[in-house]
């Protein structure tokens, strides 16, 4: 029997400062037990149905004063995006998706994505997956030509200097997850984070300054330095997210959301800065 996921919290704490309208949560996971799991999944969900956990994550949406959300899909269901699909359905026209196809996905495949509000794909180096980076590759014309884009967890110390250059040269805009999920006692300095940074900074790549908990413990001030460094090379090229409801948590405790969204508004303190990162830059990457 497969481990299950501990629940989230229920009621998050309050953020400290008022968010900017327009404001994006722009990496959780909606999970259910009532669409199928993958049969190569790590655990199994909290129990909660869809309408469960969209109830849940809207009293989040509630308590910080988010508007928008992009759901990105789970690897607990592979490449099956109904729950993501009913997901992005549920939360209306606040929402939009990130999905998962195989290295041999096609047009139709993309097509039926994009009708759903699924503005790209992930994979995903870091736990494993179904689609790889030639798979990326193959797929990258196909995605633009929808207006579509590339995500991807990887770790900088280990594959940002292999990936720099095809990054460079793919057609669509490339969206890394959790702040590159480095190695943080390496420092900024490192080569593989200096490369995302020199990326970022270029406007090549997009980086999400999500999930400090999976790094290191709260309060996250071993993060601190990795968020700033890359908040201040292109604003315009960042996104926050809260990877609500914290799923495959491996040594990492269960966070708190909005203890997680207070330490962004702690390390991103401009207000100009705040309004790229929350509102401009997920407004013209989910097309909201």
């Amino acid at each position: 029997m497969l481990p299950k996921a501990p629940p989230p919290i229920d009621v998050p704490t309050a953020v400290a400062t008022r968010l900017p309208a327009g404001a994006c949560d722009a990496h959780i996971h909606l999970v259910a037990d009532d669409f199928p799991l993958w049969d190569g999944r790590v655990e199994d969900p909290a129990d909660g149905s869809l309408a469960d956990y969209v109830a849940r994550y809207r009293t989040h949406m509630q308590t910080f004063g988010l508007d928008r959300v992009v759901v990105v899909h789970s690897i607990l269901y592979g490449a099956r995006n109904d729950v993501t699909k009913a997901a992005v359905a549920a939360l209306g026209g606040c929402a939009r998706g990130i999905g998962l196809v195989t290295d041999d996905g096609t047009e139709a495949d993309l097509d039926d994505l994009r009708a759903a509000g699924i503005m790209g794909v992930r994979l995903n180096y870091v736990h494993g997956g179904v689609l790889t980076w030639d798979g990326v590759k193959r797929l990258a014309p196909m995605l633009a030509e929808r207006g579509m884009h590339v995500q991807m967890l990887m770790n900088t110390h280990k594959h940002m200097a292999e990936l720099a250059d095809d990054v460079r040269a793919m057609p669509v805009p490339v969206v890394f997850d959790h702040i590159g999920w480095p190695d943080l006692s390496l420092g900024v300095q490192e080569a593989g984070f200096e490369v995302l940074r020199q990326l970022v900074s270029e406007g090549a790549a997009h980086v999400k300054l999500s999930a400090p908990y999976r790094l290191c413990d709260a309060p996250y001030d071993a993060a601190t330095r990795f968020i700033e460094t890359l908040a201040s090379a292109n604003p315009d090229a960042c996104l926050w997210g809260s990877d609500w409801p914290h799923i495959m948590l491996a040594d990492a405790g269960m966070p708190d959301a909005g203890v997680l969204l207070n330490h962004f508004l702690e390390t991103v303190t401009d207000a100009d800065t705040r309004r790229r990162i929350l509102v401009g830059t997920p407004a013209r990457l989910y097309g909201f």
